[in-house]
Parts: structure tokens; sequence; C-alpha cells
């Protein structure tokens, strides 16, 4: 059953009287007819799934961000990509599996592929560090960004983090180096590089692997240079703050395509990409491909200027 969000209860009660409906016409009624009953019920639903999520605050799409049913990088890459060939380690201490990448072909063209792996349950959770990335992801992904380059193959990058990890062992093995490296390896590459940030976008732990050519996101995802906790914790002190802090940190797409630090946004199902996953994934799909195209036949040293020139106009635009 579908995990439903605090906000979602008038939706999940509608739900449930739907289910027990067609329970009970299941269960040995089946000469009383409920169509008219359960159509009726189904278009209130629809109308009130509209009117919920075109209103949603900075701090509700943050929880639809988080949610856990939402597609994920494994999801994504079975969905999407075909003869994905996963990479492992950084050639300097280990293997990372918070931040996991591969050759694969998206859609008949080869490509690299990266991204965030949160995990599914709580074993995965684990073992995925809940996609934090530690020094040795971020090396993984400037050695996967520089053989693409070699190649000539495009970056494509899903992120979904809610930072970099900040633990002592990271920050002994140099965490920030290998963001700065990681940030500066997309930057240099001389093919198209394009982003998309499908449910959390945390910091440098976010940009590392987003320093691209065109950076969309999904409709309800977030964008931020801090958890909207961890702001409130800074500035007041205090967790309770974080809904002040997402609405002030301008954490929305629809917020940071208006300041251009994003280019596109991926619409989602009706309900958020959790309750329709495949179709989310197959929206996400064509804005990759959307992306792609719009450079096709550009040639390295333009691909290059454009990024260098996108993200040093950033600033310019104001709400």
């Amino acid at each position: 059953m579908m995990t439903f969000l605090e906000f979602e209860k008038p939706i999940a009660e509608l739900e449930g009287k739907i289910r027990e409906l067609r329970s009970f016409h299941r269960g040995g009624s089946g000469d009383v007819d409920i169509s008219a009953e359960v159509g009726q019920l189904e278009g209130k639903l629809g109308k009130l799934l509209k009117e919920t999520y075109a209103g949603l605050t900075p701090a509700q799409k943050m929880q639809v961000a988080r949610h856990p049913e939402r597609p994920h990088f494994k999801d994504i890459v079975g969905h999407l990509f075909e003869d994905f060939t996963p990479l492992a380690g950084d050639r300097c201490f280990g293997e990372d599996e918070a931040l996991m990448g591969g050759l694969a072909r998206f859609r008949g063209e080869a490509c690299v592929v990266m991204g965030h792996e949160k995990g599914s349950d709580t074993e995965s959770r684990i073992r995925h560090n809940f996609g934090m990335a530690r020094p040795e992801g971020y090396r993984k992904a400037i050695r996967l960004v520089e053989m693409a380059d070699r190649f000539g193959l495009p970056v494509l990058t899903l992120v979904d983090t809610s930072g970099a990890y900040p633990g002592i062992g990271a920050e002994e093995r140099g965490q920030a180096e290998a963001i700065a490296r990681s940030t500066d390896a997309c930057l240099a590459a001389e093919v198209p590089v394009v982003t998309c940030i499908v449910g959390e976008g945390g910091s440098g732990g976010a940009v590392a692997i987003a320093a691209a050519n065109r950076v969309l996101m999904m409709e309800h995802a977030i964008y931020s240079v801090i958890s909207p906790e961890g702001c409130a914790s800074i500035l007041w002190r205090t967790g309770d703050k974080a809904t002040e802090a997402a609405t002030a940190l301008k954490i929305t797409a629809q917020d940071l395509l208006k300041l251009g630090v994003i280019d596109s946004i991926v619409s989602e199902p009706l309900g958020g990409a959790h309750r329709d996953p495949e179709r989310a994934m197959n929206m996400l799909g064509d804005g990759l491909e959307g992306a792609l195209r719009d450079m096709a036949g550009m040639d390295g040293a333009r691909l290059k200027m454009l990024r260098r020139d996108k993200f040093l106009a950033m600033g310019d635009k104001t709400l």
C-alpha cells in the first residue's frame, strides 16, 4: 500500500472509501451496481489531487521529494537505460555505493550515467548510506566523467541526496577537495553533460555531479545550498523552523527556474512521481532526450564555454 504524507490525509481517506466499495463488491455483493458511486468518488479524488498538488508549499514539496516510493537511481536506470555496466571504485581508496555509475545506452545512444542511490529498505539504505556520498564516491564520479570525455560519450547524472556525508572519516579523506574536483571535472568536460534533480539536491553533494550544460528538475524535487533543517538549526538554533527555512531558501523547481539556477522542469504525474513511477520515469526520459538533442552537433570547446558562461551568469536574475 502507498505511503501517504501528512498533508495527503484527505486523499488517503477518499482512496480508502473507494477500496472499501470495491472490496464489498468483490466480496459477494456483485449484484449491486456501485459503478456510479465509485465514479463519483474517483472524480472527487482527481479534483482533490489536482487542488492539493497545485498549491503545495515548499515544505510540502520537501516531503514529496523525500517520499520513499519515488523512483531512485536503480529504478530509473533499470527503466530508461539498456546494457548498464556499473563501474566501481575510485582507484584510490575504495567503492562508495551511495554514488553509482557506469556505461549504458540511453534510447540507443552510448553514454555514461551516474547518480545517488538512497536505497529502498533498511538494509539497502544502510548499504547506500542514504545517498550521502563519501570522497571515494566523488572521485569515482571524476573517473567516470574523464572516461566519458576521453571517449566522446555524453554524461547523464541523476541527483538525489540530502548532502555529502559529513562524517569524520570522510573529512579525513578530503571530502571538500573531492567535491571541488568533481565539480571541476564536470565543468571541464568537452562532451554534453545533462543532469536532473530527481528528488533532493542537497548542497555540494549535489552540485558535484550537477555542473551541467542542462540542469533539469523534477516538478516536486528540491534543490538547495543546505537542507531546511540544517538552515533552521544555524539561523534559529532549532530544527522546528524548517518550514520557514524551506520557504526562505527558494528550494522549489518553480523558484529556481525563475532564478536561472535550472533550465527546465520535468512534469510529474498528478499526485507526484511516487503515485505513478513508470510514467514519471518516461517523462524524465523525454526530458533527458530533449536536452541531449538541443546539444547535438556542438563541438567540445563550445559545450565547455556555454557551461562556463551558464554558471558565471547565475545570480543575475531576481524574483
